[in-house]
């Protein structure tokens, strides 16, 4: 692509329409300094200084697509709980719609605790559940999903699993069906207890942890032969259009029924790898949507997943910030 090319493809992005589907939470952080060790166990003591609530998980897919200049959908279930009720102000705060998002007595809201000093995390505490979703929970959630995807005009769909039990084997089938019924291109960002729930994906974006989990396979990210065996039998073996996997330091490999690539990691001064592959995930799926080429789109990702390792916490992409580095280090 030129630079012109790949400025009128950031600018195709704008008001496309996502609907991102998944496990959304809290991401807390707690940053202060270490002064001394507890005279009651050996461990540090750290004097906060400061508080901060970000969106996470699935919540993050939606900043970064929103970020990027198109229009998220998140639908999720969470508790019915303060802390639910903080998830649903800090989506009003983004100007993020809250609309997908139901409340039930049954969940707990999933908040991340991370304990900073020095720039270097300490400790993160985890509040969360994951079992599957209640029958009622997950009949509401399908309604509210078929609802939207009939009277909203959705680009594209994104199934971003963290094993909270929000997307269930239900879910999935129900949402397939659906999107393959109105020609909506599905995307997938899964982990391992639904890894071989999900089908003919237009994308599937597994990490090679997942693949090894998932397909019950030895498998190392600097054996590029193995790489593209396990991406072959997820292609052949479960329908899925493109399969790209993420390779921490060594970049992406992406591949399909077309051929494959692989692309080199850029280097960065890696800060935290947190909510990178939510950034992958948003930029290959904006790609896809406006027919991308496959190597383009896994170059972008890859450039993109980058930039947000570079910053402590979960970010969302800046999305200027990437055009600029793409017409810098991808343009022809």
């Amino acid at each position: 692509m030129t630079a012109e090319e790949i400025e009128a493809l950031f600018s195709s992005f704008n008001n496309l329409r996502i609907m991102v589907i998944g496990d959304v939470m809290i991401d807390a952080y707690m940053w202060g300094k270490v002064n001394r060790i507890s005279p009651e166990a050996p461990v540090p003591i750290v004097a906060v200084d400061r508080l901060e609530n970000r969106l996470g998980g699935a919540a993050n897919v939606s900043l970064n697509v929103q970020a990027l200049g198109a229009i998220p959908l998140t639908f999720a279930v969470i508790g019915d709980d303060e802390k639910g009720n903080l998830l649903r102000q800090l989506f009003k705060e983004q100007s993020l719609s809250d609309k997908g998002i139901i409340q039930s007595p049954d969940r707990k809201t999933t908040v991340k605790t991370r304990v900073l000093s020095g720039g270097n995390q300490i400790l993160r505490v985890d509040e969360e559940i994951e079992m599957d979703l209640g029958k009622n929970d997950e009949e509401a959630l399908i309604a509210a999903i078929n609802s939207a995807l009939e009277n909203d005009q959705i680009d594209a769909i994104i199934f971003e699993d963290y094993d909270k039990g929000l997307i269930t084997e239900g879910v999935i089938n129900a949402v397939r069906e659906k999107a393959s019924a109105l020609n909506i291109p599905l995307m997938v960002d899964p982990k391992k207890k639904n890894f071989n729930n999900y089908r003919n994906a237009s994308l599937f974006k597994p990490n090679l942890k997942e693949i090894r989990e998932g397909m019950k396979v030895d498998i190392y990210q600097n054996n590029i032969g193995d790489i593209e065996g396990a991406v072959g039998t997820l292609v052949r073996d479960k329908g899925h259009n493109l399969v790209l996997v993420t390779l921490s330091e060594l970049g992406i490999y992406i591949g399909g029924s077309g051929g494959s690539d692989r692309i080199l990691a850029h280097y960065r001064d890696i800060t935290d790898v947190s909510g990178a592959g939510d950034t992958v995930i948003s930029v290959a799926t904006l790609c896809l949507v406006r027919d991308t080429a496959p190597k383009f789109i896994a170059s972008l990702s890859n450039l993109a997943g980058g930039i947000v390792c570079e910053k402590v916490g979960v970010i969302p992409i800046d999305r200027d910030q990437l055009l600029r580095e793409a017409k810098a280090l991808l343009a022809e």
